[in-house]
């Protein structure tokens, strides 16, 4: 037999879409053509593959060899490859029986001799398979290298077959002897501590603290203002550790995402992702790009945290990106060639200062920045950014006297049980966080009662606030009542909600 056909996966952002690699061997002049839109990487995988067979002293062929990468218009990168190759070569020359080659999928980058090295996107691409609407392709099992096991085999049911070297997925093949063949992986997952700091090292910020509850219990966005030293960054630090669980399929997904960068750590598995780049992050950086499109800081936090530090220190161009992606939940890539789409589904914390000397409204006095400066800095954050901020609280100086005389403070544990307890209040009721109501779901399920109402035209006329600052206040303030276990919005609600939208000088 001279041709044979295995089945692969190239990744497209997030969809890892099927690949057929077909290799066949004819007679003439010998050469090695790889076909099928390959990148460089794959094209490199002619030298990788020669030197792969022959140091793990198979016989490589000298005739025609042509390896197809189908289909033709899908853009094939990294070494993935490598693996399906040098097996079409040993099958297509007799030297391996290709006969159950369609039970599989393969991956993997060959080092020269011969041992199986880690790929990029090991757990997209199972993802993808498991999730394939044909049960032929569900069915399949993935065999792949030995470093990427444990996290290809987070998807649940998947036929996992790690192998070290390319000797042993040939003895899978070669030998009746169940000794020798691929054995299943399965992931061993052991609950892990929280490896978040606790909200009992917070001494005061009682306000703060409660907004950072609430932007916990309902999926908001949030904003602390206030002067150097307060707590801001303290505060952050400790918000993932009061969100609620992931679920299985939130886990997944957002576990799939960071394998496409720099590979996902196991032992993070159900931990809320919780990223910080810094302020001269650029805004590829931040929303992903590249001429292979890879998945950028807003996406590596979905289902987590996305903590802007210095929010207004940010090139003004590179927040106005985060604008589509908060109300969307997902980021599209295009380029000339290719088109990447990748979720965002992340909670915004930002911190900032007040004014450029940040210490506008301290006790001390010390700020000595004019009107116009203050306004010139708070102005870097334009008026459709600060809209989507659900919550904008001032974080103040605490007192020395304060400062010393307060107690520890409520747990993350405690804190965290009572945000688990809305959020499951909002799931049974509608089936998602309240900051994703869409605007006739926030007429059916945040309608307040009637003095709630007049309170809220009335701050509504006199801030000039627009409707998606309304539906915003409105949002939040379903997500306070929901903590107090209050079916209906009340008066009360809404008058928190209000003031957690006035912490800045101009808004």
């Amino acid at each position: 037999m001279s041709l044979a056909v295995l089945r692969s996966r190239a990744l497209a952002g997030m969809r890892a879409s099927p690949v057929t690699v077909e290799v066949h061997l004819a007679n003439g002049l010998p050469s090695f053509t790889i076909v099928g839109l390959p990148e460089a990487e794959v094209k490199e995988a002619k030298d990788r593959v020669r030197a792969a067979l022959q140091n793990a002293r198979f016989e490589f062929p000298a005739r025609r060899i042509t390896v197809n990468l189908a289909p033709a218009d899908l853009p094939k990168e990294s070494g993935r490859f490598d693996l399906p190759i040098a097996l079409g070569i040993l099958a297509a020359s007799g030297q391996i029986p290709g006969d159950s080659f369609d039970q599989y999928e393969f991956a993997g980058e060959l080092s020269l001799s011969g041992e199986l090295r880690p790929i990029r996107g090991a757990l997209a691409m199972t993802y993808a398979m498991h999730h394939a609407d044909n049960d032929t392709q569900a069915r399949r099992g993935f065999i792949l290298p030995a470093a990427n096991a444990d996290e290809a085999a987070l998807v649940m049911d998947a036929t996992i077959l790690p192998a070290h070297s390319l000797l042993d997925v040939c003895a899978h093949f070669s030998s009746r002897d169940e000794q020798h063949r691929l054995a299943r992986h399965r992931a061993v997952h052991r609950p892990r501590p929280s490896i978040w700091p606790d909200f009992s090292d917070v001494k005061g910020q009682l306000q703060a603290k409660r907004a950072l509850e609430i932007a916990a219990a309902g999926g908001h966005s949030l904003l602390l203002v206030g002067p150097p030293g307060t707590g801001k960054s303290m505060l952050a630090a400790r918000f993932p550790g009061i969100l609620p669980p992931m679920s299985d399929e939130q886990a997944l997904e957002a576990a799939a995402v960071q394998s496409l960068g720099a590979g996902f750590d196991v032992s993070r598995w159900k931990q809320r992702p919780y990223r910080t780049p810094h302020h001269t992050a650029s805004a590829v950086a931040l929303v992903g790009g590249g001429s292979t499109p890879r998945p950028g800081e807003i996406s590596l936090a979905h289902h987590g945290v996305l903590f802007l530090d210095e929010l207004p220190e940010y090139n003004r161009h590179v927040l106005e990106v985060l604008r589509e992606p908060m109300e969307s939940g997902c980021i599209t890539i295009s380029r000339a060639a290719r088109q990447a789409e990748f979720p965002a589904r992340f909670q915004l914390l930002a911190a900032m200062n007040p004014c450029p000397c940040g210490y506008f409204g301290h006790e001390s006095g010390k700020c000595r920045c004019s009107p116009d400066a203050i306004t010139r800095y708070q102005g870097r954050l334009s008026g459709p950014l600060l809209d989507r901020i659900d919550l904008q609280v001032l974080v103040g100086a605490l007192p020395a006297h304060e400062l010393a005389a307060a107690t520890a403070g409520e747990t993350s544990k405690a804190i965290a049980a009572r945000t688990a307890s809305a959020l499951n209040l909002q799931q049974q009721r509608q089936c998602k966080p309240n900051s994703r109501l869409a605007p006739q779901e926030i007429d059916l399920h945040c309608r307040p009662d009637q003095a709630g109402d007049e309170l809220l035209y009335a701050a509504m006329a006199r801030l000039n606030w627009s409707a998606r600052a309304y539906h915003r206040v409105l949002k939040v303030a379903r997500t306070i009542a929901d903590l107090a276990g209050a079916p209906q919005v009340l008066q009360p609600h809404i008058a928190e909600a209000i003031q957690y939208r006035r912490a800045l000088r101009n808004n």
